[in-house]
């Protein structure tokens, strides 16, 4: 009998490198078309998305610098190829992954653009191992930071031109650590002003800033809420924010936080800065407790002091709060509604085949049919343009094949995407327009100047506040924007369509 050699694999639970984040049906295929010597093949695909979380009138692109790092420092190590030969990957396939670097191209959206379906957020020009094995990462990637960004513009109010101080506090419900981080990042993109995580901090800088103060237990540990309000305002004397809802907010929290700000003004009286800042509550009617506590704050004369809301908010019930009941608090502490993204969980970002670079220079259009109008998609090396009328608010989106200029106030045709349009040819005339996917990383090597958390949430607001139609932002029935096609973009999507599904879309 001849000897059986096994490449034993022992796992390692504290290994980590993001090139592995890769659904295994990625290395079968690029191993695969390896082994076929097709290595050297380049091919194009778009990551766009078909439907706004929440139904809403429009998306915040989020993560493209993240994943542009991912990219600039992709490669394998002896480990993955060790586990790579033991899932069955050939010799050959593990060898020239060894010192694999990533030599593509990628053009996307600048982070914090806002967004529409079917229109690309990132289109990666790379040779074959480059282009497929980075799916699961890119997809996770931009999918979880565009949907939590998203959300975030809603509950702090920039999608109502009014501003909310809205600190996240989702790290506890966050899936994952890397969720809590990507989440607070993503938060403060989208208008919040600080955070409960940690680490956040500690990765991006003071612009994702921790804060927080105490909870229930830290009261309870003391004999009396009290001596739990003084022990923290003897350490804390400059920043005393304290909880009122551990026993009774009105029998027992109001007076104690108004009594501990009595000794303080005896104990500093020159120290206008060394008083209680705010009181937060996490229980109850939260627009009763509200008015009650404002009332009696100023009552007190102690107007100084804000009101902090937490307890499983969104923005719907926030709405509520200041729409409805007249509540509006200075800060509200959100967490798993945002971290998750509760009401629509799920931002719905395909990465797909678009092209393939043939000898001559051109580009070869692919294309999966589908028998489903609405999950065809659109062919050939694309570039996005955005069309802005005289208010310099978005008109339409244009896909348009690379390659194709246009000019500011010379006519365009364009058919419109969606398949109900009655009449979807026209004629525009754009007041001013411009290319929208911009070149991140060109040959492996980084050609774009990240620009900084300050930057790109001053991005994100200005569009909503400036360049996007007010039908838009409405939460209920909101204005689809324009997307629309131009005529080599629709007759090619025509023409492969009729040849590969047998039919017309």
């Amino acid at each position: 009998m001849s000897e059986l050699n096994v490449d034993v694999y022992l796992p390692d639970d504290e290994y980590e490198n993001p090139a592995m984040i890769t659904d295994f049906y990625e290395f079968s295929m690029a191993n695969c078309l390896f082994l076929d010597g097709k290595k050297d093949e380049i091919m194009v695909y778009n990551m766009f998305f078909r439907e706004n979380p929440d139904k809403l009138g429009y998306s915040i692109s989020c993560g493209q610098e993240k994943l542009a790092k991912f990219l600039l420092n992709y490669h394998f190590t002896e480990r993955d190829l060790q586990w790579l030969r033991y899932k069955g990957m050939s010799e050959e396939f593990v060898n020239y992954l060894r010192d694999y670097k990533w030599k593509g191209d990628m053009y996307a959206l600048k982070e914090g653009t806002v967004c529409y379906p079917h229109v690309p957020m990132v289109r990666i020009e790379c040779d074959m191992v480059g282009a497929i094995l980075i799916e699961t990462y890119l997809l996770q990637t931009m999918n979880f930071n565009s949907l939590i960004a998203t959300k975030a513009t809603k509950i702090s109010g920039l999608s109502r031109h009014h501003e909310r101080n809205v600190m996240e506090f989702g790290a506890r419900r966050a899936q994952g650590m890397s969720a809590s981080i990507d989440g607070s990042y993503a938060s403060i993109l989208g208008g919040c002003m600080g955070t409960s995580n940690c680490l956040a901090e500690m990765k991006y800088g003071d612009e994702v800033r921790a804060m927080g103060t105490i909870a229930h237990s830290f009261v309870e540990f003391y004999p009396t809420e009290l001596d739990a309000f003084r022990a923290y305002a003897n350490v804390y004397p400059d920043n005393v924010s304290l909880l009122l809802d551990t026993y009774n907010i009105y029998e027992s929290g109001l007076p104690n936080l108004i009594k501990l700000d009595d000794e303080l003004i005896a104990k500093y009286p020159n120290d206008p800065n060394k008083r209680v800042k705010s009181a937060r509550i996490d229980s109850g009617d939260l627009a009763r407790g509200y008015k009650k506590l404002r009332k009696a704050f100023d009552q007190a004369g102690k107007h100084y002091i804000k009101l902090v809301a937490s307890n499983a908010l969104d923005e719907h019930k926030i709405s509520d709060l200041e729409q409805y009941q007249d509540a509006h608090f200075d800060f509200y502490g959100v967490g798993e509604n945002l971290i998750t993204s509760a009401t629509d969980p799920v931002f719905g970002g395909v990465y797909k085949l678009c092209a393939v670079k043939q000898a001559d220079g051109s580009y070869l259009p692919k294309m999966k049919c589908s028998d489903s109008v609405s999950k065809a998609i659109i062919p050939g090396k694309l570039m996005a343009w955005r069309v802005f009328d005289e208010d310099g608010k978005g008109q339409c989106d244009i896909i348009a094949m690379d390659g194709e200029e246009f000019e500011n106030g010379k006519p365009i045709e364009i058919i419109n995407l969606d398949p109900d349009e009655f009449d979807p040819a026209k004629t525009i005339t754009p007041y001013r327009l411009e290319k929208i996917l911009i070149p991140y990383i060109v040959n492996g090597e980084l050609v774009y100047n990240l620009p900084s958390i300050k930057e790109k949430k001053a991005y994100i607001k200005e569009q909503l506040e400036h360049r996007v139609w007010e039908s838009e932002l409405r939460r209920s029935c909101p204005h689809r924007h324009f997307v629309d096609m131009t005529p080599a973009v629709h007759q090619t999507r025509h023409r492969l369509y009729k040849k590969l599904n047998g039919g017309n879309l």
